[in-house]
């Protein structure tokens, strides 16, 4: 950690919190004032960001913290930027300053691919199952219809679970009905409830569930069976998730490995693709 930014350290302070639009706020004025953070009182912080001053006190006790003061000793401690160091925080903008977020998740996602077995074992349990769930809500969606997209050509029978509401549940069943063994679920901020729900639903019908979330401490973890970590960008006002959309394209390749036809299978789409002129060379 000594040899990352004042930002990318601030930033780390919030890495798998849930923080409301207020605290969100305060949190990327203090990454994109990192240099500065550790020496703004409360009432500078909350004029910087544009809220309250008991907001800025709430928020270092939602962070840990018995207040703001201790926040800032601690911003002290593991911030500190002197005047070199300052320097070249200011070569960096809030854009770059989430760039380089993004880029410190994909550090932390490698590491943790250091230890293959628990993507392994998620490509055996999603190859297996006929018909195979992939679920994301809300904020999830896309990743949730990127992972069905390529899995739909080597998987057989993919179906992807990515609006809620009262045929959820259904859905689930009728999969369930189908044969299917297996539940992918990507869950990112703000998790909704519907997602929680669905999942116990899902392991109450026998689906071992497979989730790709920001933290492990997520609420999707109580009803997962594998859950592999990756986190989301906090930098700007709204989150990214590069390393989550990254870690589905990992699980995608595991899950090749387990299914012998899936080589055949893309070279027949290939094949298919190239007669009817879909893409432009």
């Amino acid at each position: 950690m000594s040899g990352s930014s004042p930002a990318a350290r601030v930033q780390q302070l919030f890495e798998g919190r849930r923080l409301t639009p207020t605290q969100r706020r305060i949190a990327h004025s203090m990454v994109r004032r990192a240099g500065d953070a550790p020496f703004l009182s409360s009432v500078e912080l909350a004029e910087l960001a544009g809220v309250s001053q008991p907001s800025v006190t709430r928020f270092a006790v939602a962070l840990g913290f018995d207040g703001y003061p201790a926040l800032r000793k601690h911003l002290r401690e593991v911030a500190p930027a002197g005047p070199a160091e300052a320097d070249g925080e200011d070569a960096y903008n809030e854009y770059q300053q989430a760039v380089l977020g993004e880029i410190e998740n994909l550090r932390h996602l490698a590491e943790l691919l250091a230890d293959p077995e628990p993507v392994e074992r998620a490509g055996r349990l999603l190859a297996a199952s006929r018909p195979l769930l992939v679920l994301g809500l809300r904020a999830a969606s896309s990743q949730a219809r990127g992972f069905g997209y390529f899995a739909a050509k080597v998987h057989p029978d993919v179906r992807v679970l990515d609006e809620g509401g009262s045929m959820l549940h259904d859905r689930i069943d009728a999969a369930r009905r189908a044969g299917a063994s297996a539940l992918i679920c990507f869950a990112l901020p703000r998790h909704p409830r519907e997602v929680v729900e669905a999942l116990a639903h899902a392991r109450d019908q026998g689906l071992a569930v497979v989730s790709v979330a920001d933290s492990a401490f997520a609420p999707v973890a109580a009803h997962s069976d594998l859950l592999i970590p990756a986190a989301v960008g906090t930098g700007l006002a709204f989150d990214t998730a590069c390393a989550p959309m990254l870690l589905g394209r990992v699980l995608l390749e595991a899950m090749c490995d387990d299914l012998p036809d899936a080589q055949a299978r893309l070279e027949d789409f290939d094949a298919r693709a190239a007669a009817r002129g879909l893409f432009v060379e």
